[in-house]
């Protein structure tokens, strides 16, 4: 798949003798890669897995408007093409008691706004894809098996990254995007901690298999589905499935030659860790499967189904944790993006979100370093700015998030169910309201 085109995002760099060294091949990195590279920049990624398949594994992952903008100011025209081609939509989004009862439901974008386009709207992509897609022709400037150790300044501000091998590079700025344990993070801004949010996430996987489609109904086989009980613990649960979708394109060129899994459901189970055993790390997935059935043992019965069948080689835990809110620094030609600088809680799927948001804020900033003689420093303040702003919204966003979902006293549970069906019921009747605007035959009957 080789790209042409643009998606005009950026802009060109008049130029090409400034350098950006990112450290960290993750969602967040590859992007700014893209944007980079699409606007002429000389950039070179190290990432410390030791081949482009060490990653061959994962869950879908959710694309917000953010994120598909950040994407689509950032990819080149075909892969962005790419990354639609391999999304689905992402259904409603349905609030449900432990025995199924509706609470609330958010429909799709592509329901309450169907004249919007891609880069506008909400998708559920697999993770294995999304990385294939954003990997896409930068063979020229990624570096694998390249375990960051240190930096050092040099003459004329430049920076030199040491790796693990030996080997070391140079350039006008250095981007840590290495993730929640950050190397370059730990020498550079030590003051940022992450501190555990008192909850665990075990995540679990069953294929759609034809088996599966006949047992499993609605509403949990499609879309996504937050299943709230009044206990520490709650479980969401996402549909996964582009198999009808992929089939019916007869002509694949283009799309990534690994698609990931094409159908699958996954389940993810936040406890609170008053509420797990104290040996839970040790437990293997059949034993962490045995924890959820014994927790959600009065559920309904497609609920305890959909946990006892899914794969236990699937099953991961997950600590869940989250970065301090820290006071903004003296801007160098050094900077962090994603969980190397804002980790957050997983609910609510605004982390990789909020990486791209930041890959194409700091992109733009960096274009303009050559493009209006804007010094690199004074652009990353700015990106550092507004980046603390929105990134720290989001961790403690998603923080909310996880405390609403854990919350187990009944009375607080029993209000909370009241406003959600209240909520739905007024989105009905608006929903309603707009259909019978907008429908032919209403407006004639209104006008008879």
């Amino acid at each position: 798949m080789t790209n042409t085109g643009s998606t005009g995002g950026h802009g060109r760099m008049s130029d090409t003798s400034f350098k950006v060294i990112v450290i960290g091949g993750g969602i967040g990195g590859l992007c700014l890669a893209q944007g980079l590279k699409r606007a002429g920049a000389e950039v070179a990624v190290y990432e410390r897995d030791r081949t482009k398949t060490d990653r061959l594994e994962g869950y879908r992952i959710h694309i917000d408007p953010d994120g598909a903008k950040a994407l689509h100011s950032c990819l080149p025209t075909t892969t962005w093409d790419a990354f639609v081609a391999s999304t689905v939509d992402l259904g409603a989004f349905r609030f449900l008691t432990e025995g199924l009862h509706e609470l609330m439901v958010l429909e799709s974008d592509s329901q309450v706004a169907p004249e919007s386009g891609p880069a506008e709207r909400s998708h559920a992509i697999d993770r294995v894809t999304l990385r294939e897609v954003l990997l896409t022709d930068l063979d020229d400037v990624l570096h694998f098996n390249k375990k960051f150790e240190r930096y050092e300044r040099g003459p004329g501000g430049m920076i030199t990254a040491h790796f693990a091998d030996g080997t070391t590079a140079t350039g006008h700025v250095l981007v840590g995007a290495d993730g929640v344990n950050s190397q370059l993070r730990k020498q550079y801004l030590p003051q940022v901690e992450r501190v555990d949010t008192d909850a665990f996430g075990i995540g679990l996987k069953l294929p759609l298999t034809e088996e599966v489609r006949d047992w499993l109904e609605p509403p949990l086989s499609t879309g996504r589905n937050m299943i709230m009980a009044p206990a520490p613990y709650f479980l969401s649960i996402s549909v996964f499935d582009r198999t009808t979708e992929f089939d019916r394109t007869t002509d694949h060129d283009g799309l990534p030659s690994t698609p990931g899994d094409n159908a699958y459901v996954g389940t993810a189970f936040v406890v609170r860790r008053s509420a797990c055993p104290a040996n839970i790390h040790a437990l293997n997935g059949t034993e962490l499967k045995k924890f959820i059935e014994r927790l959600i043992s009065g559920w309904h019965p497609q609920l305890r189904r959909l946990v006892a069948e899914s794969d236990p080689d699937s099953a991961l835990l997950v600590p869940y944790q989250t970065s301090v809110p820290v006071k903004p620094w003296e801007s160098t030609n050094i900077t962090l993006l994603g969980d190397a600088v804002h980790s957050m809680s997983p609910v609510g799927g605004l982390g990789g979100n909020t990486a791209l948001r930041d890959a194409d804020l700091l992109c733009r900033n960096l274009v303009r370093v050559h493009g209006s003689g804007t010094p690199a420093v004074e652009a990353i303040r700015d990106y550092e700015t507004t980046m603390l702003e929105y990134g720290f919204a989001a961790v403690r966003k998603a923080l909310r998030y996880q405390k609403q979902g854990l919350q187990s006293n009944k009375l607080a549970v029993s209000l909370s169910r009241m406003s959600f069906r209240a909520i739905n019921s007024m989105m009905q009747r608006r929903s309603k309201q707009a259909a019978r605007r907008t429908d032919p035959l209403s407006k004639a009957r209104s006008a008879g």
